[in-house]
């Protein structure tokens, strides 16, 4: 149920923009739901109710924040630039991890995602998104996308690092349907919040934090 939880949080922002500012520093905060078909996991998945995930963004760099009490703390800091991913898990049992890796994906991973431009658009605090559909395996699992993405956002989101150049813009809004032991997860992200702020460098290092060992098999 964690390793669920862990997969369906990483897949994954109140000023109100009257025009389409274009930012390349600040703060999103996005709110999040997941249900679930089956009677038991979905229980299990109301009992936790929504959660919020707060990304920093700052140039081609970006970091992701969301907690739960269940699956504990995860952070996760992209370079553009550098092409690696920093991954800080905190959760109950484990302890503190970190896994630091490429994102690039491979020719087989590229030719297991499929991307169609849709033909709507949604507004989102002010900002017009392009839709696109999204069909992709992830371990093994098919998993599909409904995002809608801006180009006014300099922000880059790990939740479309498998799709390489396939997608154009940051998602303020998407819908994710996977299938997980027999029951079909669906995780709902909106942005709710802009900020234009400064943000820290350290915010945005690559260096695993002290007291974080790396976890093995990843």
């Amino acid at each position: 149920m964690k390793k669920i939880l862990l997969f369906s949080f990483a897949l994954m922002l109140s000023v109100v923009a009257t025009a389409q500012v274009e930012l390349t520093e600040g703060v999103l905060i996005a709110n999040q739901t997941m249900s679930s078909d089956n009677a038991q996991m979905n229980s299990q998945l109301q009992a936790m109710g929504d959660s919020k995930a707060t990304t920093y963004f700052k140039g081609e760099k970006s970091r992701s924040e969301t907690s739960s009490p269940m699956t504990g703390d995860m952070v996760i800091i992209v370079d553009a630039v550098e092409k690696q991913m920093l991954m800080l898990l905190d959760q109950p049992g484990l302890g503190k991890k970190f896994v630091l890796q490429s994102f690039v994906p491979t020719e087989e991973d590229l030719k297991s995602v499929t991307v169609k431009k849709g033909d709507e658009t949604k507004t989102v605090l002010g900002y017009v998104c392009q839709q696109y559909f999204v069909n992709m395996k992830q371990n093994g699992q098919d998993v599909e996308m409904q995002m809608f993405t801006t180009d006014k956002i300099s922000a880059f989101s790990h939740n479309t690092t498998a799709m390489g150049d396939k997608i154009e813009g940051y998602p303020l809004y998407f819908v994710m349907t996977m299938n997980q032991m027999g029951a079909s997860i669906v995780v709902t992200s909106e942005i709710t919040e802009i900020k234009e702020e400064s943000v820290s460098d350290d915010k945005l290092s690559l260096t695993p934090p002290e007291g974080y060992t790396k976890m093995e098999g990843m």
